[in-house]
Formats: C-alpha cells, sequence, structure tokens
C-alpha cells in the first residue's frame, strides 16, 4: 500500500494505492482557514481514517531548486536542501515539509519519496530555461523551472504520441499554468521561477513588469512581506472582482457584477494569449487539453478561451481528468522497489 500525499497552500489530496488499485480518496480544505489547524494536523487525520497503514508514503513537491528534479527518498540532507528554497515556493513548500514531519512523528523510519512538479519541465532547452538577467544569477538557481509537472506528466502518459506531436497541457485550477509539448517532452511553459508567473491565477496575478515591484517598494511602503502577500494572496480573481477567487461563483455573478465579469474576461483573455505564444514556439497546435478544476469542470470558460484561436487549426480540443496522486504511487513505488 502506497499512500500519495498532495499538499496545496491551504488543502491536502490523498489516495491509498494498491498497485494502480486506489484503495481510498479524499482531500481536507481551508486547512488554517476555518478547517484543521495545520497539514501537520491534516496528515494525522488522514493517517487515522486510513483503512490500513501505508508501506511508503509519496509527497508533491512544488519545488527542489535547481539540483533536484527526480523523485527521491527523503532523508536528513533532502530536507535541509528543501528548507533552503523555501522562498522560491512560499506557499506550498512550508506546508509540505509540514507534512513530511507528521509522517516521521507518526511512523519514525517509515520510507517517504519527494516527487518533484518542476522534473517535467527539465527538458525546457536554455532558450526557454533561462532569464535575460546576467549569467551569475542563472548560476545561483535564478531560472525558470515550470510547474504542475506531475499533472503533465499524467496527461503525457495518457495521450497518444500523435497527440503529443505538438500540444499544448493547461492546467487551470486556483493555480494556473500551461505547457507546451513536442514529441512529450516539454520545451515552453507559463509558470517561471515560482508558480506566481503566467496566467492570472485565484490569487496570484501572473505576469507583472518588473518596474512595478520596484515602484512599489520605492514609493508605496510595500516591503518584501506585505508584497509576497499581495502577489501570493491578494492578487488574481479576488483583486479584480473584489469578492471571491472562486472561479464558480465568478461565474454565477458575471451576469450582474462587472468586476466579477472583468475578473473571467481576464482570466480567459490572457490564457487565449498564451495559447497563442506557445502555439508560436511550437510552430503550429495539433492538441490543446484543458484539465484541473477549471479547465475540467467551467466548459463556458473554456469556450471563452477558445473563442478567437480558429486561426490555429487546432486539430483536437481534449478534457481531461488528471491524476497527479496517481503519478506520486508510481515514482513512490518505484523509488523504494
Amino acid at each position: 500500500m502506497i499512500l500519495a500525499i498532495n499538499c496545496g497552500s491551504s488543502s491536502l489530496k490523498y489516495a491509498l494505492f494498491d498497485g494502480e488499485h486506489a484503495v481510498a480518496r479524499g482531500a481536507l480544505d481551508r486547512i488554517g482557514r476555518g478547517g484543521v489547524a495545520d497539514h501537520r494536523a491534516a496528515v494525522h487525520a488522514v493517517l487515522d481514517a486510513l483503512p490500513v497503514a501505508p508501506l511508503a508514503i509519496g509527497h508533491r513537491l512544488v519545488h527542489g531548486g535547481s539540483s533536484r528534479f527526480e523523485p527521491t527518498l527523503i532523508d536528513a540532507a533532502l530536507l535541509a536542501e528543501l528548507a533552503a528554497v523555501v522562498p522560491l515556493a512560499p506557499l506550498h513548500l512550508p506546508a509540505e515539509l509540514r507534512a513530511i514531519e507528521a509522517v516521521r512523528a507518526r511512523y519514525g523510519e517509515l520510507p517517504q519519496v519527494a516527487c518533484f512538479d518542476t522534473a517535467f519541465h527539465r527538458t525546457l532547452p536554455e532558450l526557454a530555461r533561462r532569464l535575460p538577467l546576467p549569467r551569475a544569477l542563472d548560476d545561483a538557481g535564478v531560472r525558470r523551472y515550470g510547474f504542475h509537472g506531475l499533472s503533465y506528466e499524467y496527461l503525457a502518459g495518457a495521450l497518444s504520441p500523435a497527440q503529443q506531436r505538438r500540444a499544448i497541457f493547461a492546467h487551470l485550477g486556483n493555480g494556473a499554468s500551461m505547457v507546451a509539448v513536442r514529441d512529450g517532452r516539454a520545451i515552453d511553459t507559463t509558470m517561471a521561477f515560482t508558480p506566481a508567473g503566467g496566467l492570472v491565477m485565484g490569487t496570484r496575478p501572473g505576469d507583472l513588469d518588473p518596474g512595478i515591484v520596484v515602484y512599489l517598494l520605492d514609493h508605496l511602503g510595500f516591503d518584501a512581506r506585505s508584497l509576497d502577500r499581495l502577489i501570493n494572496d491578494e492578487a488574481g480573481l479576488l483583486a479584480l472582482s473584489e469578492t471571491t477567487s472562486d472561479m464558480r461563483r465568478l461565474l454565477e455573478l458575471r451576469a450582474t457584477d462587472a468586476r466579477a465579469a472583468l475578473a473571467v474576461d481576464m482570466f480567459c483573455y490572457r490564457a487565449r494569449m498564451w495559447i497563442g505564444a506557445l502555439a508560436a514556439a511550437l510552430g503550429g497546435l495539433d492538441t490543446l487539453v484543458f484539465t484541473g478544476g477549471i479547465g475540467e469542470h467551467a466548459p463556458a470558460v473554456r469556450a471563452q478561451i477558445c473563442d478567437g484561436l480558429a486561426h490555429l487549426a487546432i486539430g483536437e480540443i481534449v478534457t481531461m481528468a488528471t491524476d497527479e496522486e496517481r503519478m506520486i504511487s508510481r515514482h513512490t513505488r518505484r523509488v523504494i522497489g
């Protein structure tokens, strides 16, 4: 039995697998925001609910820095490395580290495996990976990484080679990104150094003019902490609508609330722009795949994104459920043998 734990910033999804069969699945939401106290408590709640104790546990790790991509057995050295790269994913890594600590407190030396969300993007060519900054910063790890890799890896395994000749995978949820795939390999992506870049998201702005950051710091009284809150917690759909970051609610409100309509329209507009850009990088587009909470369950959003893309002559548009937990289980089983 392999337990897959998939931590979000305020959520935790899990699945217990016996081989490829999911014995149990579940999710905890609003962790620390009216739900359980924190991710440690969430993990203990999950472990208490399992029908049997797992033989190993795999974790989704959003970021492993510039040196960690392959699924890896978790030990003290890896934990120290992950603690050092927390600033690269401040919304996610602290929660994921707390989940690992909770398992160790409960089960001691039970094998745990880190599965990195950046791994799918390790094939990015330098043209896409490198930022136009001095080489010393690139050597220090300031580069484009890409995220949602476990989701994209699952999609790639479920699609035929022909469907991945020139494809864009769009993982659209509270966090949202896209990846351009040529013959099954990532060649460019929307998220960059952190999961805050690229598309408009629930509480994240996507791409910003870097001069805005300088202006906020120099003239509007922001410091690093308030800037972090703005970029990760106070921007995106929430900032535009001034009410909610939930796309379902925004779709209900947009007929009577201009702010909600603007939030939905900007989300779709920026997504359409990125599809055009990634299609240009691919030299054409054979397959467009939607997944994630919004991508899979909001047909009105999919239709609005695709409106105006007729010039791309997309061969096939696919809607798929992703399964990050299954990929975590597969990697964990392989690592522990």
